[in-house]
């Protein structure tokens, strides 16, 4: 059979899933919140039984051919192999978690497409692990529900040395927005209806920024927020959080464009206030700032 799986994008709450991960220390914190949405981008894949083994190809970009990897569906070269980082880490590390879970055969699976863009926040690798974990699913029969493909691939994830959230693999719900409450460990998943269509336009600004450098430096304001500045980010991903994604939820359900974009302009604001002087030397963030105030395009867009 064929599956495929989009990338995703965050159109409000980011951060806010690991933040409310702290709620399993400190019961003080509020619940993280996110909005997200599948894009119309993302990974196709042609996958078949194997009587023994897991045999993955992928077709790249440039037309060339990565694989056949082929790895025994024995939990120890599946470790291995997750942990050692390489091209088939994801889909190794999403393998030994249904071995842990399930008893299965092998997988064969061909990646003969690929249009999301990797390494641009877009989820690339939880796109990946998801598409192999509803494999897995369909193949088999498992009966795991989108959730559960949610849980294995996520859990796969975390065996590589990639270092994801709960959110990204919300690209398992496909094309639709989503609504999702982080509380400790518990996660809640909501699929909203839109009533009209609404467009975004995902821009590359060819920049950079230390995505670790970001995490180290908020990670440092939880579980307990001592100074200003700590506290100034527990507000902001906590109930500023919670009160601009209820609206942006209303607003989505209501095809409302404009209140949207309001909101976008909002959140970014308070970001800059609260949470960039956290990390001033990566949330300052000069190119994004640019670009969103750059006059030419200010009549096309509601915000961002």
């Amino acid at each position: 059979m064929k599956i495929f799986v989009p990338g995703r994008i965050c159109l409000f709450g980011e951060h806010s899933d690991w933040a409310g991960g702290y709620r399993r220390i400190n019961t003080d914190i509020e619940k993280g919140y996110t909005l997200i949405t599948g894009t119309n981008q993302g990974i196709h894949a042609e996958v078949t039984p194997h009587p023994t083994e897991l045999v993955i190809t992928s077709l790249m970009p440039d037309g060339k051919t990565a694989g056949p990897k082929t790895i025994p569906m024995d939990k120890r070269p599946l470790l291995k192999e997750a942990q050692e980082g390489g091209f088939f880490s994801y889909i190794a590390g999403v393998a030994y978690q249904i071995m842990t879970h399930y008893h299965v055969r092998g997988l064969r699976i061909h990646n003969f497409k690929t249009d999301l863009p990797v390494k641009k926040g877009l989820s690339s690798s939880a796109a990946i692990c998801v598409l192999a974990a509803r494999a897995f699913n369909r193949i088999y029969d498992l009966k795991m529900t989108v959730r559960g493909e949610m849980e294995i691939a996520y859990q796969g994830e975390i065996l590589t040395p990639s270092r994801c959230g709960r959110m990204d693999q919300g690209c398992a719900f496909g094309n639709r927005p989503v609504l999702m409450a982080f509380d400790g460990e518990h996660l809640d998943c909501t699929e909203l209806r839109v009533k009209k269509d609404l467009f975004f336009v995902i821009v590359d600004l060819c920049a950079q920024k230390d995505t670790m450098e970001i995490l180290a430096r908020l990670n440092r304001c939880y579980p307990i927020a001592e100074t200003a500045v700590e506290k100034g980010v527990q507000q902001y991903l906590g109930e500023i959080n919670k009160r601009i994604v209820d609206q942006a939820r209303q607003a989505l359900v209501a095809g409302d464009a404009p209140r949207i974009g309001a909101l976008m302009r909002e959140a970014q604001q308070l970001f800059d206030q609260y949470v960039g002087p956290a990390c001033p030397s990566q949330l300052t963030a000069e190119v994004l700032h640019k670009v969103l105030a750059y006059p030419p395009i200010q009549e096309y867009g509601w915000g961002g």
